[in-house]
């Protein structure tokens, strides 16, 4: 199939692109942008591999799905584009970072300078219908994206793991602790942040981990 994604990431991946359920989901995907509105727009939906090549990934970021609401969902898991108010986790993320580094808040929510940087903005599933959250959930995207964490858990070290609620916590099981930093806390979201969320200094010690392993820390 021609999936349009970064070149590093196809070559990782081809044989997921090969099965039989990534077919069903493309066919599935491409029938829902033809009947309703579906975000991110359909160009976008592999915007965190374009900007974060596989042999340039320094962090993960785990994801659930896509925001369902207009103009917010550009293919980077907790990011909006430039001008689009930030939504309750992205400004408990913002937050938490001011405390933890003293960076104040930035003017745009946009990630994109992170994924630059190395940061894998990745959500579970990776399209969602308009105004309805969890739509597109179980019909593929979630096998394909345990393949992407399997193929960097295999071909990739030294690597942090940012994984915030219960499910990112799962779907990250299988990483290999003794090989990369894997950071646990609660999810920003504003049910959760208060648990364990706030405070975590997950930002400061994925830049003394990359530091200390030879790399490049991320200017959040």
């Amino acid at each position: 199939m021609n999936v349009k994604i970064e070149a590093g990431w196809k070559e990782q991946l081809a044989n997921e692109f090969k099965e039989t359920y990534f077919k069903e989901l493309t066919d599935f995907v491409r029938e829902e942008y033809g009947r309703t509105t579906v975000y991110p727009p359909g160009s976008l939906i592999f915007n965190a591999f374009t900007h974060c090549p596989f042999d340039r990934v320094k962090v993960v970021l785990l994801g659930q799905d896509p925001y369902h609401e207009p103009g917010q969902a550009h293919g980077l898991c907790f990011s909006v584009p430039e001008g689009v108010p930030f939504p309750p986790s992205l400004v408990n993320i913002f937050r938490e970072i001011e405390s933890d580094t003293g960076i104040p808040f930035p003017k745009s929510g946009d990630l994109t300078r992170w994924a630059k940087q190395g940061v894998l903005l990745l959500n579970a599933t990776l399209t969602v219908r308009a105004h309805t959250a969890g739509s597109h959930q179980n019909k593929g995207w979630e096998r394909f994206t345990d393949a992407v964490i399997d193929r960097l858990n295999a071909e990739r070290t030294h690597i942090v793991y940012l994984l915030w609620g219960s499910y990112a916590q799962k779907k990250g099981a299988i990483i290999h602790p003794s090989r990369n930093l894997v950071l646990k806390a609660a999810h920003p979201s504003p049910l959760s942040a208060y648990r364990g969320f706030f405070g975590n200094k997950h930002f400061s010690q994925t830049n003394d981990y990359l530091i200390a392993s030879g790399q490049t820390p991320i200017e959040w």
